[in-house]
């Protein structure tokens, strides 16, 4: 499923599916949900996580300067604090945005 349309409104990440379903996912669990290596780690080839410890994020982490389209398959957050690693396929974004 592809969204036809992405916008950020407020606080929130609009995003219009394809099916016409609608969903307003907060910038905090987009930003909470990034799936970069550096933000949820690394696996090796024998299953090992490598990660970071765990930082606090300044409130600028949380402010969504852009989003970028990748190919047609993802999308990639520009945050304000400048990260803008984690690319989100729209598989990936429609689970997060269903989650709880």
């Amino acid at each position: 499923m592809r969204p036809s349309d992405v916008q950020i409104i407020g606080e929130e990440l609009a995003i219009k599916w394809e099916d016409g379903t609608e969903t307003f996912l907060p910038l905090v669990k987009l930003r909470r949900h990034c799936p970069c290596a550096g933000c949820k780690g690394e696996v090796d080839i024998m299953g090992k996580l490598y990660k970071a410890a765990d930082k606090p994020l300044p409130p600028q982490a949380f402010q969504l300067v852009r989003v970028v389209n990748v190919g047609g398959y993802a999308i990639q957050p520009i945050w304000g604090d400048g990260h803008s690693t984690g690319l989100f396929p729209f598989d990936y974004l429609r689970r997060v945005a269903e989650m709880p």
